[in-house]
């Protein structure tokens, strides 16, 4: 009986040990080590190669170039027709590209990739599931009625048999649902272990940079958030998307956290509805209510998310506390930083609010840390404070310091633009952002301020 070689993974950062170890020297936790068995004496390197890519053609060794020989053109991106995927993308999905999208359960990451799919109408596509029978897939594709003569499904987890099918089948783009699904022949650990993640997702970038067949993958993550598998798995692919959102709440955001072929700064929009993911173009229109009279307790900020402003709805509660201690809660906001503008409203401005249970919330379920909210925050609390509204045609961009100063915040110009176009005509800056910028070139009146007291003046007089 042939031997098995085994070694030891941490189950947390994917770091290997020939022998158990009850501290990991990588990310010091504590009896994450597990023996897993990854290679079999029997299977040489050339056979293993031969088992795990047979697909893609043969191989052939590399040889060193010279910089100066090597030829350099733009390649063609494939549309995939979802305008939000492809500003996060860069530009649309670049060929023989490895994309991984991660994201909560229930958030809509097969949802998006399946219609994804589905738009693509010119292509073959082969949709890998090995968490969903064919008949679920069937039913999500008629919510969304649409149809693909060249779309195909398979389940199966075993990257072998998947790369026989690819091979029969040539697909142009291949889905994978979910990574951590899969289990490969030439390493016996169960599906989801560091090893198996590793090997499978190493056999599928060779197969995607050898055959120009772009790969989307699709990857759980773990209670704190991050992709669940070893670190590397973010390092082996091209691009690592996150879909982040309340599965309760309708929009989606798809921010780019890794990509070799675009920026970083981007993010996509999506309002999840019954019949699949709806792109929002215009975001700033769905996060302000249309409201009929002028209520207390709200301001209208000018955020950045990534290279995209957007006009979002700050709204807050100021109520006498009938407890001992006042609560501060916040839904969407920083609940420190949040603590931290009260304090400087009541030290600054000499305002009361050490008896008032405080509740901030940022409307449409985002989640924002952009500091140039600061000012609409203070704005929105006063507001609710005093029980007098702020006028629905003012938005502010500004950071608030400790000492009650204005700061400035960056591309102030976009923030401008964004509304102006939806209809705002006054917004408060810091004066520091007033100083390089014409200002007159906007059509709204820009109000440049020190301090936080001259907001609140020209707000509420």
């Amino acid at each position: 009986m042939a031997k098995v070689k085994t070694l030891y993974f941490c189950q947390t950062c994917g770091a290997q040990s020939a022998k158990w170890i009850g501290r990991c020297p990588s990310c010091g936790e504590w009896n994450t080590y597990v023996e897993e068995v990854v290679q079999k004496d029997e299977l040489t390197p050339a056979t293993a190669w031969k088992a795990s890519t047979s697909v893609g053609g043969t191989s052939k060794a590399a040889k060193p170039k010279p910089l100066g020989d090597i030829l350099y053109e733009e390649e063609s991106r494939l549309n995939t027709h979802d305008g939000e995927l492809n500003r996060v993308l860069g530009g649309g999905l670049v060929p023989g590209s490895l994309v991984l999208i991660g994201g909560e359960p229930g958030i809509g990451k097969s949802t998006l990739m399946l219609q994804i799919a589905m738009q693509l109408k010119n292509l073959r596509i082969l949709y890998v599931s090995g968490e969903e029978s064919e008949q679920q897939i069937k039913m999500r594709a008629e919510r969304m009625g649409q149809q693909h003569p060249g779309l195909y499904i398979l389940t199966e987890t075993s990257t072998q048999n998947i790369f026989k099918q690819i091979d029969a089948l040539q697909p142009n783009v291949v889905v994978v649902d979910s990574i951590q699904t899969l289990h490969s022949q030439l390493v016996e650990s169960g599906a989801g272990s560091v090893s198996q993640v590793r090997e499978c997702t190493t056999e599928l970038l060779k197969y995607a940079k050898d055959t120009g067949v772009p790969v989307l993958l699709i990857g759980h993550i773990t209670k704190d958030g991050s992709i669940a598998g070893p670190k590397i798995l973010e390092h082996m692919v091209d691009t690592v998307l996150q879909f982040e959102g309340d599965r309760h709440l309708t929009y989606r955001i798809l921010r780019t956290v890794k990509n070799r072929f675009g920026s970083t700064s981007e993010l996509g929009i999506y309002e999840m509805q019954g019949s699949g993911l709806r792109q929002v173009s215009n975001p700033s229109e769905i996060l302000l209510s249309q409201r009929d009279e002028q209520l207390s307790g709200v301001a209208i900020g000018a955020t950045l998310e990534g290279n995209r402003p957007l006009l979002v709805e700050v709204q807050a509660l100021v109520t006498p506390s009938t407890y001992g201690t006042p609560q501060r809660s916040s839904t969407g906001f920083d609940a420190k930083r949040l603590q931290m503008l009260l304090a400087v409203l009541e030290k600054r401005s000499g305002l009361r609010l050490g008896q008032h249970d405080v509740f901030l919330n940022i409307a449409g379920g985002l989640r924002l840390e952009d500091p140039a909210l600061d000012a609409a925050v203070c704005a929105a609390v006063v507001s609710s404070l005093n029980d007098i509204p702020v006028p629905g045609d003012v938005c502010l961009a500004a950071e608030v310091g400790l000492s009650g100063e204005i700061r400035a915040v960056s591309r102030l110009d976009q923030r401008l633009s964004e509304a102006e176009k939806l209809g705002f005509r006054e917004m408060y800056i810091s004066q520091f952002n007033g100083r390089g910028l014409d200002l007159g070139r906007f059509g709204l009146k820009v109000h440049p301020v020190g301090r936080l007291d001259e907001v609140l003046a020209g707000l509420f007089g």
